[in-house]
């Protein structure tokens, strides 16, 4: 198909799946079905940990996967178009968030684009960066082991109108950036069903630990070594004559260096 005839083709499919569809209503034929969401987390990036604020800062693309009947049609009828990408605010999306993100806003944008298949399966892979709270202990520091969660789910529909399907075991890690301070030892997820006290729904969610190491080289060297050093020196001092004057000066000098 030549690129005027595709692009006709899109145009006509566009105008007839988006004539009468409402982004705000659940894309079920039957209103007692839940919507199945397949989901997965793509870490690029383990941006910062910050002890202090017990905050962890990363950077994901949150892979989201479901079917939409409305946006269903015939590839014969459109001149063999079987995809078509369009803007995500245009669609119904579920409305998946981080519980226990620590500051800015609980949801990712939706200015990226979706991915739509004649079948109606959506795919939509939306870019966040999230900072997330971590309770963070220092006790072996620096040669400590940290444990942080991220809590993905659905903000206002229980597991009767949307139910999450993890995909895989772990997050994803093919396209992470090695940290010159963190290394991520295992990073598992697990679903829940949750009955939570404000609400007599059941909602879903899943949780990712990402288990961290810190590397402790920077540490070694511009901490550790140097008060090693300085130990040692301090201790030489007592094997010089005690009529000697300047182990005042070489104990000052010393400390202060």
């Amino acid at each position: 198909m030549s690129g005027g005839l595709c692009s006709e083709a899109e145009h006509r499919l566009f105008s007839v799946i988006f004539s009468k569809y409402n982004q705000y209503i659940r894309p079920v034929e039957n209103v007692s079905d839940p919507v199945m969401v397949q989901f997965e987390v793509s870490m690029s990036q383990l941006v910062k940990v910050d002890e202090v604020n017990q905050i962890m800062e990363t950077n994901l693309w949150l892979r989201h996967i479901w079917n939409d009947y409305k946006l269903r049609w015939d590839p014969k009828q459109f001149g063999g178009v079987e995809f078509i990408r369009v803007p995500s605010n245009r669609i119904w999306k579920p409305d998946i968030v981080l519980y226990n993100n620590a500051v800015g806003d609980f949801q990712v944008d939706d200015k990226t684009k979706a991915l739509l298949r004649y079948n109606g399966d959506v795919t939509w892979i939306p870019p966040a960066i999230f900072k997330s709270s971590c309770k963070i202990d220092v006790t072996y520091f620096p040669f400590d082991y940290q444990n942080c969660t991220m809590k993905f789910g659905s903000w206002t529909y229980d597991k009767a109108k949307i139910d999450l399907v993890m995909i895989g075991s772990t997050i994803n890690l093919k396209d992470f950036w090695e940290s010159g301070e963190w290394m991520i030892i295992d990073a598992p997820g697990y679903k829940h069903d949750i009955k939570y006290n404000c609400c007599e729904e059941v909602y879903t969610d899943i949780t990712y630990s990402l288990y961290i190491r810190r590397l402790p080289l920077f540490y070694t060297i511009n901490m550790i070594i140097p008060c090693l050093l300085i130990s040692f020196l301090t201790v030489l001092v007592f094997y010089l004559p005690s009529d000697c004057g300047e182990k005042v000066t070489l104990c000052i000098s010393v400390l202060l260096s």
